[in-house]
């Protein structure tokens, strides 16, 4: 029997697996996949690794090693083990990479989606992942969210291959495609090879039918003719579809332009759609219908694994992508004449993925740090306890905190935790530690010239924070041979200032003001 998966090839369309796990790398599964299946890339997100590594032990040695003697938080070890698994399927799919020259073999690993909002912090951590995983085969996934786009566009521009999520509306599509076109000119100028750099814009699709089907059957509670109730039932479980189908027709528009072809004539390739969230979430659906009705030339579609086991046992592929696509417009029509704007769907699923993406990441990172407290409790662990008065109130604030993603929206100074308004510019103090440690050098060379001058103190002289400080360092760490003994005066009464006169000697010390 004809496998479905591979007959997909015969339509140009691309088949890849929204899964990764360790185990699926160790155990020669991702192999046999590609070879007899014909598995043409890999795709993640954090819900996936976090089911990952919550619901299997494929992680605990890396852990081990990693928690043991390093005071890594849990984001760093999490990135850790998704860079290890991101780097080995990319090794696995260079064959796929090589053979298709560059238009597949890729795996995707996602920046955080605490930055969803943040065009300069999606850059930065971008180009961080991508020297970390190190491989020509890998994407960067980036949210195709308002601050996204130019983000997009600013890595494309620097040769990083992008992997564009959450998209819904075919006008935010446009906007990906421009920000692809514009940063492949840049990288073009200055003087980078077009050909190097593969893009793909993943078009969402059952989540639209999830919501649209929602909002019908309650306009069908009210539908006061069978007329409007026969325009209302034709929109089930359509709008997805027709959405995706005059999606890939502005696709083809975008791609047989003037501008773009002198992209091509320097060995350019299209930043193919990727139908994305194709497994069928409505048990009244064909399990397999948005892989069925969306196969065409030039596409991507990246799928589940229990749908993609689903297609190869009874799925039946066929050109289907351009059929009907006047009906595709006429229910688009219907969804606006019903008045239901599709604008509103498509910004509310947007504004939802973003969500869920975050509390699937602040999941992820607690089943990291569960991993971890499992094999030993913590060397800097601490208790306390509350008024029970307090208790309920202080716990259910820290469990909204945890599931929203506060703590890594303080983290990226995300002013919208307070006013939205200059809070940003309060939060210097988060990173003091890396500041400091990037100018470590200029620290020790201070240490070491108060050391040579043949200093015996060092007196501070401040008060609150500025004298709090030091003096719970000097409490922690005493002090060290060869250098000054600290002391710290945080007061103006004339008693404690003689206190202090008597206890040094001038001429030897160091004030610090």
């Amino acid at each position: 029997m004809a496998n479905a998966l591979t007959a997909l090839q015969d339509y140009g369309q691309s088949v890849w697996l929204d899964y990764i796990r360790r185990s699926l790398l160790t155990s020669g599964e991702l192999k046999r996949l590609i070879e007899e299946d014909g598995l043409k890339g890999v795709t993640s997100n954090p819900a996936i690794f976090e089911k990952a590594i919550a619901g299997s032990t494929d992680y605990e040695a890396q852990l081990a090693e990693l928690a043991d003697g390093r005071d890594l938080d849990a984001k760093a070890l999490y990135e850790s083990l998704a860079v290890r698994d991101i780097r080995e399927a990319a090794d696995e799919l260079q064959i796929v990479y090589a053979s298709t020259r560059r238009r597949d073999g890729y795996v995707s690993l996602e920046v955080s989606p605490d930055l969803a909002h943040d065009t300069a912090g999606t850059v930065a951590e971008a180009r961080r992942l991508w020297d970390a995983v190190a491989r020509d085969n890998v994407m960067i996934k980036v949210p195709g969210t308002p601050a996204g786009i130019p983000a997009i566009h600013r890595l494309i521009g620097a040769g990083v291959n992008v992997n564009v999520t959450l998209l819904f509306a075919q006008s935010a599509y446009e906007q990906v495609a421009e920000a692809y076109l514009s940063g492949l000119e840049v990288f073009a100028r200055r003087g980078g090879d077009p050909s190097r750099v593969a893009s793909v814009a993943s078009f969402f699709v059952s989540r639209i039918d999830v919501l649209v089907d929602a909002l019908v059957t309650e306009r069908l509670r009210t539908a006061a003719s069978a007329d409007d109730q026969a325009r209302l039932r034709g929109l089930l479980g359509k709008v997805a579809i027709a959405n995706a189908r005059l999606t890939y027709q502005r696709y083809k528009e975008i791609y047989r332009g003037r501008r773009w072809q002198a992209l091509a004539a320097r060995g350019a390739m299209t930043q193919r759609l990727l139908w994305a969230s194709t497994s069928t979430k409505n048990p009244h659906y064909r399990d397999v219908v948005y892989v069925e009705e969306l196969i065409g030339p030039d596409t991507v579609d990246t799928i589940p694994p229990a749908t993609f086991d689903a297609f190869r046992d009874h799925g039946r592929p066929r050109p289907s992508l351009e059929e009907g696509l006047d009906d595709a417009r006429a229910i688009m029509a219907t969804l606006e004449q019903v008045g239901i704007s599709m604008t509103t769907v498509t910004d509310r699923l947007l504004d939802e993925g973003v969500q869920l993406f975050r509390e699937a990441f602040a999941k992820l990172l607690a089943a990291v740090t569960a991993r971890c407290r499992q094999r030993a409790a913590l060397v800097n662990g601490q208790t306390w306890t509350l008024p029970s008065d307090l208790e309920a109130a202080v716990q259910a604030s820290v469990r909204e905190w945890a599931a929203s993603g506060k703590p890594r929206r303080l983290w990226a100074r995300d002013a919208s935790l307070w006013t939205g308004a200059d809070e940003s510019s309060w939060l210097g103090w988060l990173g003091i530690v890396d500041d400091e440690l990037a100018h470590v050098d200029h620290l020790r060379r201070a240490a070491e010239d108060v050391k040579r001058a043949g200093f015996r103190y060092i007196l501070l002289l401040g008060m609150g924070g500025s004298s709090l400080c030091p003096e719970l360092l000097r409490m922690t760490f005493g002090r060290l041979p060869g250098f000054p003994e600290l002391h710290v005066l945080d007061s103006t009464d004339p008693a404690q200032i003689r206190a202090f006169e008597r206890r040094i000697e001038l001429k030897d010390t160091l004030f610090v003001v």
